[in-house]
């Protein structure tokens, strides 16, 4: 992965894709710890939105432990985000590189979990779709 972001489109709904990453994850030991989607907090507030962007931050509690414990300041990163969205009739799942970010403090040690969470990850999303 030489982007800083992972992507992937599917055939399934807004909705379908939600779900089916959700399960992915939990497959793979991560929970959802929290869930936005853009379009409704928007509407909440007036703003017209007409695309479905939900962001879901996840989490594996013993790789944020791992990590943690080795620099607090990787608190920053975490926990890690993935996306659902629609645009132009389309689904995508994506998320942020978690060994592209985790790179950016320069923390060696964490290199080999940052590429093992990011492995994690990607089967969770390709599994998804």
């Amino acid at each position: 992965m030489e982007n800083i972001k992972y992507e992937v489109e599917t055939k399934k709904s807004f909705e379908e894709a939600l779900e089916s990453v959700i399960k992915s994850l939990e497959e793979q030991k991560f929970g959802v710890l929290w869930k936005l989607n853009f379009k409704d907090k928007l509407k909440e507030k007036g703003i017209e939105f007409e695309n479905n962007f939900m962001i879901l931050e996840v989490c594996n509690p013993h790789k944020a432990k791992e990590v943690l414990s080795k620099h607090l300041d990787v608190g920053y990163f975490l926990p890690c985000k993935l996306v659902v969205y629609e645009e132009k009739g389309t689904v995508k799942i994506g998320m942020i590189s978690p060994d592209k970010l985790i790179g950016l403090l320069n923390h060696e040690d964490l290199s080999e979990t940052a590429k093992e969470v990011q492995k994690i990850m990607v089967a969770a999303i390709n599994n998804a779709k």
